[in-house]
Order: structure tokens, then sequence, then C-alpha cells
């Protein structure tokens, strides 16, 4: 039989990391879903640590250079936040997450932990510029978001560190966003694809974009050339500029039980305009 933790001190949960290997938790909604057994830790090597009773991980704050959102803090924490119009995108992700009972447990790290082609946290925060903040024993770094998901549930994340917080800078905050998820339904869904938009404008022109697509690529990624295209475009032009970028070169889906590759690569082209319409206002 596996052992559970669940602390309420940060120092015992850095200790526990130090002395084993650990399985680590943050609402758990992917973990049970991954496993074949009766209880999350059932396996008799199993260590699980919780972190969801740690206060220092909970909660989402303005701080001196930005927004921080704790590692404990769930979907129904982003939707209830007052954020900044940047910050739409991220919340209608959050209330398309399952339904409430996993929006009230399935928390925005470990969406992003768990590494998934199809994480819908991940297009929202890459257009954000979030960061990735890490304790250990030893101390703390932080790791741009886009460098941090190295692949299909795969982190830069070492075995002896937590993800703490996502840390988004005030710089990437400003502007109006949306979110367009494709799915074979409009909620309770996994996406067949997904798109991300950030925009600033200022007398009818485009002044900052920034645009990120999921499920279309082994992680999420941003659309640059496109973000570069826009920049100096009227808001009016915004259709034909997305013609001319050729935005699909910088995607590879695959073809899986939720949608083809070709279908996926049809589709984007569309949610992006519908994204980018809905930024500009």
């Amino acid at each position: 039989m596996g052992i559970y933790h669940r602390p309420d001190k940060l120092k015992d949960a850095l200790a526990l990391l130090e002395a084993e290997r650990v399985i680590i938790a943050a609402g758990c909604t992917d973990l049970f879903a991954a496993t074949e057994a009766q209880e999350l830790g059932s396996g008799s090597d199993d260590v699980v640590l919780d972190v969801t009773a740690l206060s220092e991980l909970q909660g989402i704050q303005k701080v001196a250079k930005g927004w921080r959102i704790g590692a404990a803090a769930t979907w129904s924490d982003v939707v209830a936040a007052s954020l900044p119009p940047a910050f739409d995108m991220l919340k209608h992700a959050a209330r398309q997450v399952g339904g409430i009972q996993v929006q009230n447990a399935g928390t925005l790290v470990g969406n992003i932990c768990n590494a998934s082609p199809a994480a819908d946290g991940m297009p929202p925060l890459l257009v954000l510029d979030a960061e990735v903040e890490l304790l250990r024993p030893g101390g703390i770094r932080r790791v741009a978001l886009r460098d941090f998901v190295t692949g299909p549930r795969q982190t830069a994340r070492e075995n002896d560190e937590i993800v703490s917080a996502l840390l988004v800078p005030e710089g990437s905050a400003t502007g109006h966003s949306a979110f367009e998820k494709l799915g074979s339904r409009s909620h309770l869904v996994i996406s067949i694809a997904m798109v991300a938009a950030r925009l600033e404008v200022g007398d009818g022109q485009v002044t900052g974009a920034a645009v990120a697509v999921g499920a279309c690529s082994p992680v999420a990624a941003r659309l640059s050339a496109l973000e570069t295209a826009l920049i100096g475009a009227a808001v009016d032009d915004i259709d034909d500029v997305i013609r001319e970028a050729q935005i699909n070169a910088a995607l590879s889906p695959i073809s899986d039980v939720r949608g083809s590759a070709e279908y996926r690569l049809d589709a984007v082209p569309e949610l992006v305009r519908r994204a980018l319409r809905s930024a500009a206002g």
C-alpha cells in the first residue's frame, strides 16, 4: 500500500521531496483518470504528495511586477478572481474545463504539469508570457512556460521540485483577449483545436498581438509570424493578415479519435479569426 501525504507546512513538503521520489498531486483530476488502480497511490512503492493544503501555494494575487497564480488555485478560483481583460481568455478556458466539480477541484498548475498537448490552460498562459516558479529544498528558480513543457507528458520539473506558482508579468496583462475551443460539443470535451489571442488596439490599428494554438502540435505554440504581421495592421484588415500569414506552417497536428490532422489544419485559421475578432472588440 502506498503513502498519501497532505502537509500544511511548506517545510514539511520540501523535506519529503528531499527524502523521497513522490507523485505530486494538486487537484487529482488528471491523476485519478490516469491510474488504473482503485486508489491513487495504491502501488506498494507510491508516495503521493498533495500540495493543496499549503497556504503559500493558494490563491491568485496581484504582486509587485504582475500576477501570481498559486499552484493550488483551482479553475473556479480563476473564474472568480478580479483580473484585467487580458485574462478573459483564461477565464473562458476555465469555464470549459470539465464540469463544475472538475473546475472546483482541478488546478491550473496541475493542468500545465500534466503536459497534455490538449491542455486548455496552455494557450492562454503562453499568450500571457507566463513563467513557472519552482521550489526545491535548496532554493527557487523560474522557467518560461514555453520552455517548461518540453513535450507530451514531459516538463522541465526536477524530481526534487514543486511548482509553486505561475507568474504573469504586468507588461503582458494588457489589451483584450479571447479563447476559442473546438470540440465535439460545447462543454465536457477534450479539445480538437483551440486558440487564445490577446490584442492591443489604438486608433483602429493593432499595436500589440499574441496568439497561441493548442492541440495541434506536441506542445501548444505561439504564432510568432502572425503576431509580427498583425502589428500596425488596421483592425478591419485582420482577416487579410490571417490569410497571408500561412499560420499552419507552425503546426504539426496528429490524427486521433477526436479529429484528423487535416481537419485541425482546416479549423485553425477560422478559430484564429474568431479569437482575434473577439479580442479586437
